[in-house]
Formats: C-alpha cells, sequence, structure tokens
C-alpha cells in the first residue's frame, strides 16, 4: 500500500489549542434536487481551528442536514466533534495531518465526515505553517483542473435539455445529470440529442435502482455515457459488481467507497470502473491520497465530487484535484453556481474553456475567508480548547 507520507516529508503541527464549530445557513440560487432529497438552503459546519502557536485555518465539513445521502449529518458531526474527535486531538502531540488520521482510527468506527473536518483542517493548518499552498503540499502537479456541473433533476425534460445547453456552452467539460426510476432514459435521451456526440454526460442515481433493473439499466449502454454513478445500494459492492458485468458503461463508486481498503475491494470484485473521491467522505485527505495513489498504480480512473460545498470547502476539493492521477473532470463548480455570495475572497471562478485555476502561488487554502460574512450568518456556535477536554 502506497505511504500518504510520502506527499508530506517535512511537514510540521503544533499541538492543536482550540476548535470552534460554526453552523451558518447558506441559500441555493436555485433548488438542488436528487432521488433521495431536495436542498434549499444550506446548513453549513464550519471549523476554525488554532494551535498554540497561533496559526489558525478555517475548514468544512460535508455533512448535509438529513441521513439521504449518508448516515452523518451536521448534528451527528457536531456532537461527534464534541464528544470524540477534539479529545483526541486537542493538546496532543501529533506531528502530521497524518497522524491525525491515524489518532482518530482505533477503536472509532465511521463517523468519516466528522474526523475529515478536523483531518482537513490540519492539512490547512500545516499548509499555513509551512507558507505553502494546500495543493503543493499535498503533491497536486497541475495548474488547472477541468471543472463538471453537476445538474439536479429538474421539473421537465425541457428544462434539463435547457440547462445542458447552457453548462456546455459555458464551458463545462462534464455535465452530470441526477436521475431516478421515472425520470432517467427519456431525459438522457433528449440530453444527449442536444449536447450531440462528443460530449461528456454522465448520469448519477444515488441508489435509487436495484439488480432488477438490469434491464432497464441495460438500455443505457445506448446512450454513450462516461459512466453511471452509484446506481444501486449506497454501502454495497458485490451488487455493482454483478451488475457491471452486464453493462458497457462504466460504473463509477461514491457512496460506497469509504476507504482505501474498500476501494481495492471494488476493484478486486469488478464493482466498478472509476471513482468518485470526496474527501468529506472517505474520512480527510490522508485517505483520500492512499485512495488517489492506489487507483493510479491499478489504472483505475478517479475524480473528485462535490457535496455542495462552500468556497471554503471547495477548496480542498480543489487542492485535491491537482494530484496527477485525477484525470476525468470534478464537481468543482465556481462560487456563482450554488451561492450569490460566497463566503470566501476570492470567489471561485471558472475561465471560458472550463477550467479552474489552482492557487499554487498563495499558502494555505488559496483564498481568504470572509469572516465578517460568516459571522453574519451564524447561527450557532462552540468552542473548544485544552482547558475543556
Amino acid at each position: 500500500m502506497p505511504n500518504p507520507d510520502d506527499h508530506l516529508p517535512d511537514a510540521d503541527l503544533a499541538p492543536l489549542h482550540r476548535i470552534t464549530l460554526r453552523e451558518i445557513r447558506l441559500p441555493l440560487v436555485e433548488p438542488f434536487v436528487i432521488s433521495s432529497g431536495r436542498e434549499d438552503e444550506r446548513r453549513i459546519l464550519l471549523l476554525t481551528l488554532r494551535d498554540a502557536d497561533g496559526v489558525e485555518a478555517w475548514s468544512e465539513c460535508v455533512a448535509m442536514a438529513t441521513p439521504n445521502y449518508s448516515p452523518e449529518t451536521i448534528d451527528s458531526c457536531w456532537q461527534m466533534i464534541r464528544q470524540h474527535v477534539a479529545p483526541r486531538v486537542l493538546g496532543k502531540e501529533l506531528a502530521s495531518p497524518q497522524a491525525v488520521h491515524a489518532a482518530l482510527q482505533p477503536a472509532f468506527r465511521g463517523h468519516w465526515m466528522a474526523k475529515a473536518a478536523v483531518e482537513m483542517g490540519c492539512w490547512g493548518l500545516a499548509a499555513e505553517r509551512q507558507g505553502v499552498s494546500l495543493a503543493g503540499l499535498l503533491g497536486g502537479t497541475r495548474e488547472r483542473i477541468e471543472v463538471g456541473i453537476s445538474l439536479g433533476i429538474q421539473p421537465s425534460s425541457d428544462h434539463l435539455c435547457r440547462k445542458v445547453e447552457g453548462a456546455l456552452e459555458a464551458g463545462y467539460r462534464k455535465v452530470k445529470i441526477k436521475i431516478r426510476p421515472g425520470r432517467d432514459l427519456d431525459d438522457l435521451r433528449q440530453a444527449c440529442r442536444v449536447a450531440g456526440s462528443g460530449s461528456h454526460l454522465m448520469a448519477d442515481a444515488n441508489s435509487a435502482y436495484s439488480l432488477s433493473d438490469i434491464p432497464h439499466l441495460r438500455q443505457f449502454d445506448d446512450l454513450g455515457l462516461m459512466m453511471i454513478e452509484q446506481p444501486l445500494a449506497w454501502d454495497d459492492l458485490r451488487q455493482h459488481g454483478e451488475l457491471q458485468r452486464q453493462l458497457i458503461t462504466p460504473i463509477c463508486l461514491d457512496e460506497s467507497i469509504t476507504d482505501v481498503a474498500k476501494a481495492a475491494d471494488m476493484v478486486a470484485l469488478g464493482s466498478g470502473r472509476i471513482i468518485n473521491i470526496k474527501p468529506g467522505r472517505v474520512g480527510g485527505l490522508s485517505s483520500s491520497l492512499e485512495i488517489h495513489d492506489l487507483c493510479r498504480r491499478l489504472d483505475v480512473a478517479v475524480w473528485c465530487g462535490g457535496m455542495l460545498e462552500s468556497g471554503i470547502g471547495r477548496a480542498y476539493n480543489v487542492a485535491l484535484a491537482s494530484l496527477p492521477g485525477f484525470t476525468l473532470p470534478g464537481d468543482v463548480s465556481p462560487s456563482a453556481r450554488y451561492w450569490s455570495q460566497d463566503i470566501v475572497t476570492p470567489e471561485w471562478t471558472m475561465d471560458d474553456t472550463g477550467h479552474v485555476q489552482v492557487p499554487f502561488d498563495r499558502p494555505g487554502i488559496g483564498v481568504e475567508v470572509d469572516v465578517e460574512r460568516i459571522e453574519q450568518l451564524t447561527v450557532r456556535s462552540e468552542v473548544l480548547d485544552v482547558a475543556s477536554q
């Protein structure tokens, strides 16, 4: 197994002194609908980590308000960070972000998003302490990354086609279309006709199907899609393997991959050919690096997904997606795709060729956090420090 420390030979961390939790409410510019739910306003858990030397970094927990995507929610993560994550890291001598990741594993099952929120913040701290970009610290090599867009289930096929046309005209390099039974083949066929041959379209089912749908799903092979993402159960590997053997279209796994062991199992079982790496879903950046390295060695394509993050969470995704193994466009859309005003400056933007610039020239996460705006949006907060443990 590749050693994630190879990415960070000289990372140093001072003991964490304080973790501040904040919940903000950020309205989406338009509702985002998937097979298992709808988001109109994003409840976001933000963290500020401060070490014993006074260095600070911001991070974001990607958990949703309800357990429709993951068993975790913003409320469960808040509790887990307070009760189980913070006591393992505050005031401890943990020399690197990988050591933070390791400290959160023994006798602590699951809760990947709660763990990731703190572990990723420690990567941000390490970059700040060294005065280097987070992307550089992770081993990123690409100065620009291709941007994909994720389109929620639309009111009608006509609405979807207009969205697809607009996305391609804007320069997006991949268009992901959310689907569910009854809103799949007809929508996709029309979208493919509008997009034309050679366009990079994919479908995302968010676990909306079962093996009884195989005859239906085999019709997707006629569409020439890049992939179909997570068609079956959110925690399944075996049945996806059975389905993949009957499909030409590559299956991409998202929810099923929570660590490098699950990624290795996917390959061994033939459960899919592509992995969507979301650092918040897999427990943080250390785990993401392990999955990335494994997939490079086994020639498995990976890309970086999104969780409707603010500009803070987006910064971590952009840094990760700059690694050489991320060969497919990621869901790292610009700020304006989701928010009328983001909470970072500069806001994330995409050029007319469908690329986002990786901020290798700026230390830390590469953007400034708009603390005043965050304070205006904050609905609750809590300070966890060494004295409280």
